[in-house]
């Protein structure tokens, strides 16, 4: 792979989840209700950011949690035959809440269906949101994100890498060539 250019570098990118932060608030009418779910494994993190976002707007504690969607995926079969399967880890009921799936890339929707059957199995939820860092286009499933920091147009021959501290030792999205 050859990087081809940086799209967000960490100020931009705590730009971006800050905006998403206070559009969740803005949208739920405070952040009562909320419940963060960080799709593993980027995902993860950036849940945690913009529960920290949302502490320092609405000085209110929302509870995190991330879920594994590797058991719930489509195409199961092609990436290993035997998973190694994490359960939900999620703190909290998610019945009668307001869930807000965070990611770090949408494609082509198939880690988002994932992450919603996953969280069903958990409890029924009130509603379920989708943010996301980075939209790149291509969607194979009828999927939309309700909060997006950027939207890049790609081609299907580049690949949107996102980098954070805790898997990567450094923060930004970049554009890769395949």
């Amino acid at each position: 792979m050859r990087q081809k250019a940086q799209i967000m570098d960490e100020a931009a990118l705590s730009r971006a989840l800050m905006r998403i932060s206070h559009e969740i608030v803005e949208k739920n009418k405070g952040a009562e209700n909320l419940v963060l779910v960080g799709i593993r494994r980027r995902g993860a993190p950036i849940a945690e950011r913009i529960r920290d976002n949302i502490r320092r707007i609405e000085e209110r504690e929302v509870p995190v949690g991330s879920i594994d969607i590797r058991f719930y995926r489509d195409d199961l079969s092609r990436e290993n035959e035997l998973p190694a399967v994490r359960r939900a880890e999620l703190p909290f009921d998610v019945t009668g809440r307001d869930v807000v799936l965070a990611d770090d890339v949408i494609y082509t929707g198939r880690t988002v269906r994932a992450a919603i059957e996953a969280v069903f199995s958990c409890g029924r939820p009130r509603s379920i949101q989708l943010a996301v860092l980075v939209d790149r286009g291509h969607r194979e499933l009828p999927i939309r994100p309700d909060y997006v920091g950027k939207n890049v147009p790609s081609s299907r021959t580049e690949l949107i890498e996102v980098r954070l501290p805790a898997f990567d030792g450094e923060t930004g999205v970049w554009l890769m060539e395949i």
